[in-house]
């Protein structure tokens, strides 16, 4: 985290996933950078994504060493298309790995505290987006 990304990770906190958008060409891109990807220009903004988006491919997890992987696997590591287009490397949360299809819809989630990092604020780590399988109204953090 640093301060060209503190607006997304502090809407992440609060439940809201934001891409970037280009003014110029009008189109969105993730991950986030100070120009844009197709036309250089340097005239983007943070925009509120929808959160769904279907499921391009997957892996699932069985052994990773780094803190704090370790304690989650197996978990599934996935590439998915976000509804506004980007692609976003993330993991699928809350579906057995028999129920995982390309193409399936998902929706974000988030989850609390994970990663706590260098030059992330320390504390408990930030708040990370994952997607499962279907909307959960009302849930809160994963």
């Amino acid at each position: 985290m640093d301060a060209f990304t503190r607006p997304y990770w502090d809407s992440a906190a609060e439940g809201r996933l934001l891409i970037r958008h280009c003014a110029a060409c009008d189109r969105p891109h993730h991950y986030p950078r100070e120009f844009c990807p197709y036309c250089w220009s340097e005239d983007v903004h943070w925009r509120p994504a929808s959160g769904r988006a279907t499921l391009y491919t997957w892996s699932v997890v069985h052994r990773n060493d780094l803190p704090p992987f370790g304690d989650r696997v197996p978990y599934v590591a996935a590439v998915v298309d976000l509804a506004e287009g980007p692609r976003v490397m993330t993991e699928v949360v809350g579906c057995p790995e028999a129920d995982l299809r390309i193409g399936m819809e998902l929706y974000v989630r988030f989850r609390a505290g994970a990663g706590a990092g260098e030059g992330s604020g320390g504390g408990g780590g930030v708040t990370v987006p994952v997607f499962g399988p279907a909307p959960v109204p009302g849930a809160g953090p994963v």
